[in-house]
Order: structure tokens, then sequence, then C-alpha cells
């Protein structure tokens, strides 16, 4: 799952960054709200992280901006009034956390957040005979079980979400790399075969298919 942090402090921001990419999300920060809502614009986000005190304009704009994207909020902010948290969620935040927080009550709080109905709530993903578990990263069937990698689990979770239908490679490209990272001609190429080699050792009775060109699917 991908992940926009929108945080000014950019030491607190690193911290919240390194925390979710060791979790396996794939992650971008940005340091004010005009960049958070042009990402969003231009990127596929499954949630987006929001200090509400941000230096170039009011955070509340931003959280508005992601309720029309429809990506869930997790509001950061160091006020403790409860006018301020109480008109975040009636703007439509999907939850709030005071500074200062331990960071694996946050990433608990953003996982509740995409648990929730109308988010991206299924834990476990199915196709055919092979399984996918999103909270530990592991795609099984009957006779074998593997732990991906953070970019193999991304790959498989949107293969697996949009089955039977084709996944356009730009859209893999942008959602499987971080704006940090330059993603080589061949990245998203190797990282199908990758995947390919591991649903045979499972003996998955599905493929993934390419359409020249085009993108890729997983078909039985």
């Amino acid at each position: 799952m991908k992940i926009l942090i929108t945080e000014d402090h950019a030491e607190l921001g690193a911290m919240i960054k390194e925390e979710l990419i060791n979790a396996g999300f794939i992650t971008d920060c940005v340091v004010n709200g005009s960049s958070a809502i042009a990402m969003m614009k231009q990127g596929q986000y499954d949630a987006l992280i929001l200090d509400l005190g941000l230096p170039d304009m009011n955070g509340m704009s931003v959280l508005n901006a992601a309720v029309n994207a429809q990506v869930p909020c997790l509001v950061l902010t160091a006020s403790a009034s409860l006018n301020n948290r109480v008109d975040a969620l009636n703007a439509g935040a999907d939850d709030y956390i005071l500074k200062p927080f331990d960071m694996p009550e946050l990433e608990a709080r953003l996982r509740a957040v995409l648990r929730r109905p109308g988010q991206r709530s299924n834990n476990e993903l199915t196709f055919s005979n092979i399984h996918f578990n999103r909270s530990i990263r592991q795609l099984y069937t009957t006779d074998e079980t593997l732990t991906l990698a953070r970019r193999e689990a991304a790959l498989i979770d949107i293969l697996l979400s949009n089955a039977p239908r084709v996944v356009v490679k730009d859209y893999l490209e942008e959602a499987l790399y971080s704006l940090e990272e330059v993603a080589s001609t061949n990245a998203v190429e190797a990282l199908i075969s990758r995947m390919r080699r591991k649903l045979n050792d499972i003996n998955a009775h599905c493929k993934i298919e390419t359409l020249r060109g085009i993108g890729y699917r997983i078909t039985k």
C-alpha cells in the first residue's frame, strides 16, 4: 500500500517514512500543503498522513482535497483543542492523533483506517487457488507459503485487486516506486519475472500475463 506523508518537520517526516517502510508500506513524503494536493492529483495513494500545521496553507484545505480524492486521512497535530479535533473529524478525517506520539500507535491507527468499510478493508485476497494476506505479506496455496518482500507484496496486491482486468505499466511504476526512487527501464519487468517464479514455487493455478505495450494482468 502507498502512503503520502505531509509533515513540515523534515526530521519527523523522515522518521515516519522509515517506520512505515519497515512496516511494508511504500511512501512519499512532502513538507507543505501545495505539494500534497499536487501529489494526490497525480498519484495513487491508499492513505494520507497529514500534519494540520503546514507552512503554506491551512491543513484543512489539504484534508478537503483528500476527501474529494477519496483518500483516507489520518490527521497529526500538536493542538490538544477539542474543537480542532471535532472540526477535522467533521471535515472528513478518518482518525486523529496528537503529537507527540509513539510510532507503533501511528502504524496501528493507520492500519485501522485502512481496514474501515469503504477503504481497502479486505485483509485477504483470493484468486484461483492462491491467497494473499496483506497484513503479513504472505502468499500461499494449500501446498506452499511464501512471505513476500515489500514491493513484491505491493505488486501482487494490485494485480489481485484488479483481477482479471489489465493493470497498465505506467500505473504500476507510479504505485510501486516513491518519488525518491528512480525505477530503471526494466524494473517492473524484473519484478513481474520474479513474481512469476514465486507463483510457480507455490503451485499457483494462475499466471501473470503480459499485454505488450499495455500492461499486465493475472489470469487463470
